[in-house]
């Protein structure tokens, strides 16, 4: 019995089984088979349930059961595999980039002691010396074959024990037949003394080499965003302690510590201000660029930057629980995930090889038994093909673009969570936005009070009106309730025992309560309605009146009667217009959905734009809007504030989440924004489209480098115009291959969506 099936078993009897997590830094990948090989060995270790492999940050995300394996074993399985094992995640941090440097010294010794020897021989080749030239190029050659290709063929031998067919092996065999073809030439053995590929072997080895340096340094530049966010927290931190001020390493920072900050120092963790004001810039965390005023009982975030004054803080989240620690871990994950595009490269690679060994086959066959060339012909057309075809940049197409792109998004605020979430981006024909919160600041206020004024004794005054509805409302945490209670307390209302008896809620209706023994209702129409509460005409005037301006209407009723009603706005944000013109530009159908009456909903959305309203929703039933969007064939991204409507976000194709700072909340929706700006929204959908078009744009390349040089390389065009390609050539533009995929990635560092031009010109 596997272990998988062991764990399912304990799952299926309502038990969990305890894994632990590691991260593993590994170094020596180039493409997405060094992918395979390396998930493929560590799966094969008893006790790990899930190992996934990051090309362009080189890690492994290993999950596994601790009393079944352990991470020298994972160690042995990546170096046997014929990789670097480079430690584990956040101990020795500078081991990766010594080794990264290292690598990179290598294989610059390697390209310039074949760069020298290479046109050396050819010299040779070309100018008398007065010694036989196939023996001196022979002497000159081996030393530094040896040299430039002791890790190519190192490499092929470990995939080959591995059972991987990669391109190392591929490339070994190129080089390898054109070496070993010179060393029987010189000695006239089968072949004769016109097979010298002495310079073209050190060439091609050269050229590989070449190509893997560039790789290797260009994939150093594709983790800075991560490398930025870290650099955001400081090494120390000052904490009273014993009531006298020491500096501590920030890993031994505790829960409740109470921090110092000075001018000019970087906030080290997450807290609460509890003594001192000073304005913090929270650019790096939020991307809004001007400093925010902090002071007693304001939240901090750590990695931020205190301006102009000491402040004392309460550490309430450290390590990995804060909300920088959260954002690097998103970011990092997202990173490795694979959009479904990444199939087509995963599924070309797996037939690449074969079918260009057996090209490569056909073509020296049929050149030589069929149309009857020269050996030394048929030859030269089986290395050029052997060394032409490279699938490395196919594997590199995705990883390096979803990377770069993904880091990019966090530079700007707005956090990807996965590769899928991009891929879905581009294919988005509808933007959903909730209301409250989302299209509006959130923060409503009370603009109109009207009560009855004390009709034939029944009714009541406004300020009366304002403290019975406060009174029950105190209970409520939705934002119209927070704006009547936030009234109340503004005009000195003292609120009975700051709420009433017996309350109760109705979702997205209203609120009911006893209030000096009486029952008071506040709510919408549809609540009225199903107490059988009428209202009069002078009511329903008022109420319409109040509606057409745009303002949501809570009507009170005291014992079954109504005895008034308040009003109340809640303010357009500044984007909010920009945004949807914006997504309209871009083709998008945009809807606006609210828990509002129509009147109200409908006055909004003329104010901003919005064509399609879809009014009087409840909270638990924008899901099911959002599957009916979804069932008439559209693609829906749900736009929130990311506290509310969790369900709607799930059910979206794409959830993103709105928020600001650290009420952001990380774990909603696919794409979080950092910044509370609906323009960011407008950027995380054109950055998507960017990255996705992009990747298309890399695959294109992959794929055209090899369907129009493997035909040339296989002789193609030397029957009509006597043409033929170099194995030198054909190794250079192997080379080129990757780092032309590699360098059009690099340029999604400096993109900057049309929408955050717009928000920074105006």
């Amino acid at each position: 019995m596997k272990l998988a099936d062991l764990e399912k078993a304990v799952t299926d009897v309502g038990y969990e089984v305890v894994h632990d997590r590691v991260t593993i830094k590994v170094g020596g990948m180039i493409c997405v088979m060094c992918v395979g090989t390396i998930e493929d060995a560590l799966r094969r270790l008893d006790g790990i349930t899930d190992a996934n492999v990051n090309l362009s940050s080189e890690k492994a995300y290993i999950t596994y059961n601790p009393g079944m394996t352990t991470v020298s074993e994972m160690k042995k399985a990546i170096l046997d595999a014929g990789y670097q094992y480079l430690g584990i995640e956040g101990e020795e941090e500078d081991l990766e980039q010594i080794a990264r440097e290292r690598e990179l010294k290598g294989k610059r010794n390697r390209i310039i002691i074949g760069s020298i020897t290479g046109a050396l021989l050819m010299i040779i080749r070309r100018v008398p010396t007065g010694i036989p030239p196939a023996y001196l190029m022979m002497v000159i050659s081996v030393p530094v074959f040896v040299y430039l290709s002791y890790p190519i063929f190192l490499a092929a031998y470990r995939a080959l024990k591995n059972r991987n067919l990669n391109m190392d092996v591929m490339y070994s065999m190129g080089i390898g037949v054109a070496f070993v073809s010179s060393i029987l030439g010189t000695f006239n053995i089968i072949l004769s003394s016109e097979f010298l590929f002495y310079e073209t072997a050190i060439l091609l080895a050269t050229f590989l080499t070449l190509g893997r340096y560039l790789e290797t340094k260009a994939k150093g530049k594709t983790s800075e965003a991560i490398k930025k966010l870290m650099g955001l927290q400081p090494k120390t931190a000052l904490v009273i302690r014993d009531e006298s001020e020491i500096t501590i390493p920030i890993e031994d920072l505790e829960i409740d510590d109470i921090v110092v900050v000075k001018p000019g120092e970087k906030i080290p963790v997450d807290g609460s201000v509890v003594d001192g004001e000073s304005y913090v810039d929270e650019s790096m965390i939020t991307g809004e660029p001007i400093p925010v005023l902090k002071k007693n009982g304001d939240d901090v975030v750590g990695g931020t930057l205190n301006k102009n004054s000491v402040i004392r803080f309460r550490a309430t989240k450290i390590g990995k629980d804060t909300v920088l620690s959260q954002i690097i871990r998103l970011v990092e994950e997202a990173q490795g995930s694979r959009p479904p595009v990444q199939r087509i490269a995963d599924r070309a690679v797996s037939y690449f090889i074969p079918t260009v060994l057996a090209i490569a086959i056909l073509s020296f066959t049929f050149w030589y038994v069929i149309s009857g060339e020269t050996m030394l012909f048929a030859l030269t057309t089986l290395i050029t093909i052997l060394v032409v075809a490279c699938p490395c940049a196919l594997g590199l197409a995705t990883f390096i673009a979803v990377t770069v792109g993904i880091g990019r998004g966090a530079e700007l605020g707005i956090l990807i969570k996965n590769g899928v979430a991009l891929e879905i981006s581009e294919k988005l024909t509808t933007i959903v936005f909730d209301k409250t919160g989302t299209l509006t600041r959130g923060e409503p206020e009370v603009t109109d009070i009207i009560g009855t004024n004390g009709t034939r004794g029944t009714g009541i005054d406004d300020m009366g009106l304002l403290k019975v509805a406060a009174s029950v409302e105190a209970n409520s945490q939705h934002p119209l309730a927070e704006a009547v209670v936030r009234r109340a307390r503004e005009e000195g209302i003292e609120i009975f025992g700051e709420m009433g008896e017996g309350f109760d809620t109705f979702e997205g209706k209203g609120v009911v309560a006893k209030v000096d023994g009486k029952e008071v209702l506040v709510g919408n129409r549809t609540l009225f309605s199903e107490r059988n509460i009428l209202y009069s005409e002078d009511s329903e005037q008022k109420i319409l009146q109040l509606e057409n301006e745009g303002k949501t209407v809570i009507t009170i009723a005291i014992d079954g009667k109504i005895q008034g009603m308040i009003a109340i706005a809640d303010q357009l944000k500044e984007t909010t217009g920009d945004a949807i013109k914006e997504l309209k530009g871009m083709g998008f159908n945009v809807v606006m959905i609210t828990g509002d009456n129509s009147q109200t909903a409908n006055r909004v959305a003329e104010q901003i734009g919005i064509e399609e309203v879809l009014s009087e929703v409840l909270p638990q039933d924008k899901a099911g809007e959002v599957k009916r969007l979804q069932e008439n064939g559209e693609v829906v991204a749900f736009v929130n504030d990311g506290i509310n409507d969790a369900p709607a976000l799930a059910q979206a194709d794409v959830g993103i989440a709105i928020g600001s700072g650290t009420d952001v909340a990380i774990e909603s929706g696919e794409i979080v924004l950092m910044k509370d700006d609906l323009m960011d929204a407008v950027s995380a959908v054109q950055l998507g489209r960017k990255v996705i078009s992009r990747i298309k744009l890399n695959i294109f390349w992959a794929f055209a480098y090899n369907i129009a040089l493997i035909p040339v390389a296989a002789g193609i065009l030397y029957p009509f115009f006597g043409i033929t390609f170099k194995p030198e050539l054909a190794g250079l533009a192997m080379a080129m291959s990757s780092v032309t995929v590699v360098s059009l990635s690099l340029l999604l560092k400096g993109y900057v969506p049309p929408a955050k031009k717009r928000t920074k010109g105006r």
